[in-house]
């Protein structure tokens, strides 16, 4: 636990477009790489297959560097050619020996599951001490977004995992259909803003610095990145009304029309967590339950530590645990969000509360 806030502020941010097939990435990273707030970043395409197009269709700027991988997608299991690529590109994009981007965008493929990428920046040994992830941006097509969830597992967990969520070719569905998706998203990822776009267009401030951490020396953001209040629901998972940003207020998601298996919460623990138990609550669920784990954001009390301590995991793959310099608020219970798959609120807690039980001197919590 000795990652700080002040080492991982000082690391490459780097920024993942995801999105499933003809879903618009391409036409909102051209938008993006157009913009004087992308005129610093590396972009990084890759197109799976032996004919790659896709960076043909990207606007080159005399700032930015488009760099392009074709030998295979980034989402299998080795991700050899990534690691390479983002090992070499800090001297292979240098002038004088200095670095000549200050973030990377990395756009899938879109078919690629969003987890390993991530967990190649959360723990490789190459990457991890030099980038850093700072959010998860994922395009949602509306006219074919029903069926594609419907059809497509991988799509479910690209929108699951997601940060932002982009909407593209609103103009092609109507309000009642709007509102049909906009409730299986909630009931996918309700914590993830939604904003609108059209012909790719999308203020950079939206899909960037959406991580904890920035590199403009302000303290970390942890109610923006935490969300919780996104995830109050009852015990049956149900979530709140919410109103996003194309103005359609819709009501309960419908788990009985369009069950995802995707559960999104948010547990809160009153008192400070006994060491042992964090560790092997966090390693219990990864081993047992990691695939279906999706993603895990929380802050957390630890006995021992006046400091709160941050957690972020997706599936079995955790970042090292990070100190931050104060709590956010007066409030210092942990508080983790969860989004899983096939695992409910209950189980989690369960589980927590039965090391609490059984560890030696561990402490009481609630909730």
């Amino acid at each position: 636990m000795t990652t700080t806030a002040e080492a991982s502020s000082n690391l490459i941010p780097v920024t993942l477009l995801t999105g499933f097939l003809g879903s618009g990435k391409t036409t909102v990273l051209n938008h993006l790489v157009s913009r004087p707030e992308l005129a610093d970043a590396l972009v990084i395409i890759n197109e799976f297959g032996e004919m790659a197009l896709d960076h043909l269709l990207v606007a080159h700027s005399t700032e930015n560097q488009v760099l392009e991988m074709s030998s295979g997608c980034l989402c299998c299991t080795t991700r050899s050619d990534l690691v390479k690529t983002l090992r070499d590109i800090t001297w292979r994009f240098s002038r004088n020996g200095q670095r000549q981007f200050r973030r990377v965008l990395i756009e899938t493929t879109g078919l690629a599951d969003p987890a390993p990428i991530i967990h190649t920046l959360m723990n490789h040994p190459w990457i991890a001490p030099k980038y850093r992830l700072d959010g998860i941006v994922a395009t949602v097509d509306m006219a074919t977004g029903m069926h594609t969830l419907d059809q497509h597992p991988e799509a479910v967990k690209q929108a699951a995992v997601a940060d932002v969520l982009l909407l593209t070719k609103a103009d092609l569905v109507t309000d009642g259909q709007c509102n049909s998706l906009m409730r299986r998203l909630d009931g996918i990822n309700p914590a993830a803003p939604r904003w609108d776009v059209c012909n790719g267009e999308i203020a950079p401030r939206k899909v960037l610095h959406l991580g904890l951490f920035s590199t403009d020396g302000k303290s970390p953001n942890v109610a923006r990145w935490l969300r919780e209040e996104a995830y109050t629901s009852s015990h049956d998972h149900d979530h709140e009304v919410h109103e996003h940003s194309h103005g359609h207020a819709h009501d309960r998601h419908d788990v009985n029309r369009h069950d995802d298996h995707i559960r999104a919460f948010c547990y809160r623990i009153d008192d400070p967590i006994p060491k042992d138990v964090l560790a092997t609550w966090l390693e219990l669920l990864t081993s047992s339950l990691g695939n279906d784990i999706l993603r895990v954001k929380g802050i957390l009390n630890v006995e021992g530590n006046e400091q709160p301590i941050v957690v972020h995991g997706v599936q079995h793959v955790f970042h090292p645990p990070a100190l931050l310099p104060a709590w956010p608020s007066e409030d210092h219970r942990s508080r983790v969000v969860f989004i899983t798959r096939n695992v409910d609120r209950e189980m989690v807690e369960r589980t927590f509360q039965s090391l609490q039980q059984t560890l030696p001197q561990a402490g009481e919590s609630a909730t």
